[in-house]
């Protein structure tokens, strides 16, 4: 007989009927009979998964509308570890009000994404995570989650405000506090970054993950013997936690004093590790393997970190960067434009990375009348706005519209664009620089907050180190006719072989091969041939980096003087300066001017063939 309105419904769910599989409407000739929803629950609570999915989808033919049975498959598919998604948004479809239908979607969809995150299929991971977050946007997880993807894909704004959103929602979640930490570090927030750290800490204090971020936040500072107790800490406590392993080779030079390190390395490499944890771990080998001497060892190590952090997609386009290079060399002749901006403030650090743009940095942000900035996300989407005349983000100054033209073409109807991208351009400048600006030394429990506030003139400089901007200078020349441009450069074969054997956060995928790093530097090459004709003499100042480690007192006057500042000795400390660096060369820039690096491409040479021309020389 067919369940009362009233009666508990037979599926096991605690409901009335009329509230659970009777809700469907159907005549009672219809309805799933009692007998059926108990044998299929039975299967199901017995562990007999396989013959519940067999008989629930032979009946689902049978009524492809009732969503108790699309439930029950799912559960059925779920126990099986088969793909349950279609089944799950089926069921949710035609239960709107079940809440357990809905949570068992969010969290298979949770299970998913995981998934596929650990095979480095990032942009699939996110659209799944951004499903279960559209699902169901209370739980503090599915927030967490999608902010840790938007991270490890280059987006920290928005996986800021994801972090924020988990926070908000469960404000003891030490991870969330540690994503937003991370997020804010990227952005250069140093402070906020540290004060969600502490905030971590506070509620977990033996948190391996939030011990380990506070000694990268403190490396950042220079503090990076405090930085090496909170890594051994971790190792020791932890000996299987990878990071600790990773963050300790990346803050000091290794030595063959480093046995108990390099045995937790092999034993590790001989277990099963995600794939974000293999890259990097390979990686800290390689590093180990190049500082010891061991070129061949450390070549290889790199090499197999380099080709599993090709799984991670975003893969090089060739095609894609040459017609953007041609398309900015048609575009831009280095003309004045009405409507730029006046101001000298701005000083633009450009080149590949890895050719000293950060060295660069931390000399001038050693001068108490410039504030460093670091590397800025902002020309790209600017010269994508000028040249097509895509509207600004709502909201911006720039929503008032924008021209397709600049360089010579300009005219005086065309000035908005530029000075709007030069208001636009110094406030996020002035955001970041003042971001970076010390303010207090991070702690790991409660020991007082040491200031490290120090007295600074007016700021008459801010730097602006991305790297990147070498594609951008003729725009960034026509919003700023007046700033200074800093070109760095290195031998081609150092240059690419740093490039090479670097984690970068922020590196697309040309960083991963010999040949698409090749190619890069050729359209980097070819860009820089297009400024030096088109730019004015005194607008750009190419510091060799061979020179500078060479002479350093003789450059970096130069390079004061380039800028239009008088001199000041502390230029000459600056490993001194007490500001936060989150690029990969921030123990680099700590150190003392040497020729360490200098011809390091030498001991590699055998593998460089793809890369040979770029130094006929050689």
């Amino acid at each position: 007989m067919s369940p009362g309105r009233n009666d508990p419904c037979p599926c096991g769910s605690g409901r009335k009927f009329k509230h659970c599989c009777g809700r469907l409407g159907l005549a009672p000739a219809e309805r799933l009979g009692a007998n059926d929803i108990e044998l299929l629950v039975g299967l199901l609570n017995t562990g007999r998964s396989d013959e519940a999915e067999r008989r629930a989808t032979e009946l689902v033919r049978a009524r492809p509308a009732d969503g108790m049975l699309w439930k029950i498959l799912s559960v059925s598919l779920m126990r099986q570890n088969k793909d349950a998604l279609p089944a799950l948004r089926r069921a949710a479809e035609l239960l709107p009000q079940d809440v357990e239908a809905r949570a068992n979607l969010v969290d298979e969809l949770l299970h998913v994404a995981g998934s596929l995150r650990d095979a480095g299929q990032r942009p699939e991971a996110l659209a799944a995570f951004q499903e279960a977050v559209d699902l169901d946007p209370t739980r503090a997880d599915t927030h967490f989650h999608i902010g840790r993807v938007l991270l490890e894909l280059r987006r920290p704004r928005r996986a800021a405000d994801s972090f924020q959103a988990a926070i908000s929602r469960q404000p003891n979640q030490v991870a969330a506090h540690l994503g937003l930490a991370s997020a804010q570090r990227v952005q250069g927030h140093a402070s906020e970054a540290e004060v969600h750290c502490e905030r971590a800490l506070a509620i977990a204090p033996e948190s391996r993950q939030a011990l380990i971020l506070s000694g990268e936040l403190r490396a950042d500072r220079g503090q990076f013997e405090q930085a090496q107790e909170l890594f051994e800490r971790v190792r020791t406590s932890h000996p299987n936690f990878v990071p600790a392993y990773c963050s300790i080779a990346a803050h000091r030079r290794m030595t063959q004093d480093d046995g108990p390190w390099l045995q937790g390395v092999h034993s590790l490499l001989k277990t099963r590790l995600s794939l974000v944890d293999e890259v990097e771990l390979r990686h800290a080998l390689g590093k180990y393997f190049d500082e010891v001497g061991a070129y061949d060892e450390a070549f290889s190590s790199y090499q197999q970190s380099k080709e599993l952090t090709k799984r991670f997609g975003g893969a090089y386009d060739e095609t894609h960067l040459t017609a953007l290079v041609e398309r900015i060399i048609q575009r831009c002749d280095g003309s004045p434009v009405p409507g730029a901006s006046d101001s000298e403030e701005p000083v633009f650090i450009i080149g590949m990375p890895r050719s000293g743009t950060s060295l660069a940095e931390q000399i001038l942000a050693s001068h108490p009348a410039v504030a460093a900035a670091g590397e800025v996300i902002f020309w790209e989407r600017g010269f994508e706005r000028v040249a097509t005349g895509r509207p600004a983000p709502q909201g911006s100054p720039a929503a008032r519209g924008v021209s397709a033209s600049f360089g010579s073409a300009a005219s005086a109807g065309d000035s908005a664009p530029h000075e709007i991208l030069a208001q636009e351009y110094l406030q996020r400048v002035h955001e970041r620089a003042g971001a970076a600006l010390p303010t207090a030394a991070p702690r790991t429990t409660a020991e007082p907050r040491a200031t490290t506030i120090a007295p600074r003139t007016t700021v008459l400089r801010t730097t602006d180190k991305m790297p990147a901007n070498f594609l951008y200078a003729g725009l960034i020349h026509s919003v700023f006719p007046r700033a200074r441009i800093i070109h760095m450069q290195r031998h081609p074969l150092d240059t690419c072989l740093s490039i090479y054997f670097q984690s970068f956060f922020n590196v697309t995928g040309y960083a991963n091969d010999l040949n698409h790093l090749a190619h890069y530097y050729g359209q980097y090459l070819r860009i820089m041939a297009h400024w030096r004709n088109v730019l004015p003499s005194q607008a750009m100042l190419e510091v060799p980096y061979e020179e500078l480690v060479r002479d350093p007192e003789a450059w970096i006057r130069r390079m004061v003087d380039f800028i239009g500042l008088p001199w000041d000795p502390q230029c000459l400390q600056f490993q001194q300066a007490q500001r936060a660096v989150i690029t990969a060369s921030r123990w680099q820039v700590r150190q003392k001017i040497n020729a360490g690096s200098v011809g390091r491409w030498r001991h590699y040479a055998k593998y460089l063939t793809p890369l040979r021309h770029l130094a006929p020389g050689a």
